[in-house]
């Protein structure tokens, strides 16, 4: 089993800039897909982003595309970057791990507390 702990939540303005970290302990962070899902109120969870094992692979929300990026350390941190953040961009954030990785459809099984972004207008 892995834990997964999210941090660098925050409130930035509407054009601004955060970046989410979220560290892994338990077992081997190698093993495992990583990523990002975020919910706001009153709504579904939603896939934002996912990186291989290798990360060499990396998937995009089309929501999205163009604005974050995931990346991956060699030792046990998986971040998401996040520009030109819009106040739909409001949300509690999850960190995600899994052995396996899906194009659609992923749903990991392993997931971290959250972490509350909020973009102001």
């Amino acid at each position: 089993q892995v834990q997964l702990v999210e941090s660098g939540g925050g409130l930035v303005q509407a054009g601004g800039s955060l970046r989410l970290s979220c560290a892994a302990s338990g077992r081997t962070f190698n093993n495992y897909c990583m990523g990002w899902f975020r919910q706001a109120p009153g709504k579904e969870r939603e896939f934002v982003a996912a990186i291989s094992r290798s990360g060499i692979l990396t998937y995009y929300a089309d929501s999205v595309k163009g604005r974050f990026t995931i990346s991956r350390d060699a030792k046990n941190t998986v971040y998401l970057q996040m520009s030109s953040l819009k106040p739909e961009d409001t949300a509690v954030y999850y960190c995600a791990a899994d052995s396996k990785l899906y194009r659609s459809n992923w749903w990991p099984d392993y997931w971290g507390q959250g972490t509350q972004v909020t973009v102001s207008s």
